[in-house]
């Protein structure tokens, strides 16, 4: 397993021939240049921890599986006050990555060569190529899914607005463009 990936600020290259079928238990934790280049990343004011626990193990013939669970501090501007807002992430998630060319990553099709989508079912694997895959970057991808969007500091409201009801939303008539219209 090689330990770094310059163009990505949390990175653990794993060597997919190095796994076998018995999980591989992998604890990772971002150092403070990682951390900062992470906040710089997800836009946020500081990332103050971040860690995350692996399991990794082989899939089916060729495919690998990265489950575990990432946990993070970060501290975010609130969209009202633009006050600091700390903020945890602790999520758990499943992984799987084959080979680009694999026929595990295609959709299934159906007999007229529709595809199938199931929008709560598993979803279709991660392709890579080479002989790598970068663990730190699934923990990365992840953590940022989980970060608040709108984060607001506990009782604070935006009042500065009037919510619109859509009663002056009526489609106007093609004639009344002509009401005012005069002949000379």
């Amino acid at each position: 397993m090689k330990h770094r990936n310059d163009d990505i600020p949390f990175s653990y290259l794993v060597k997919v021939g190095h796994i076998s079928a018995n999980p591989v238990e992998v604890h990772l934790e971002a150092d403070e240049k990682e951390r900062k280049a992470l906040a710089e990343n997800w836009n946020v004011l500081s990332v103050d921890d971040l860690r995350a626990d692996l399991q990794i193990n082989r899939w089916k013939k060729d495919g690998i599986r990265v489950k575990g669970r990432v946990q993070a501090k970060i501290v975010q501007a609130c969209v009202v006050t633009l006050e600091p807002v700390p903020a945890d992430i602790d999520e758990p998630f499943d992984q799987i990555f084959v080979p680009e060319n694999s026929k595990l990553a295609r959709p299934p099709a159906s007999e007229a060569g529709e595809m199938i989508l199931d929008p709560d079912g598993p979803d279709l694997p991660e392709t890579f190529s080479g002989d790598t895959i970068d663990a730190g970057e699934v923990v990365m991808e992840f953590a940022a899914l989980a970060i608040d969007p709108y984060p607001r500091k506990q009782g604070v409201e935006f009042t500065g607005h009037i919510e619109d009801t859509g009663e002056n939303d009526k489609k106007p008539s093609a004639f009344a463009v002509l009401k005012d219209w005069k002949k000379d």
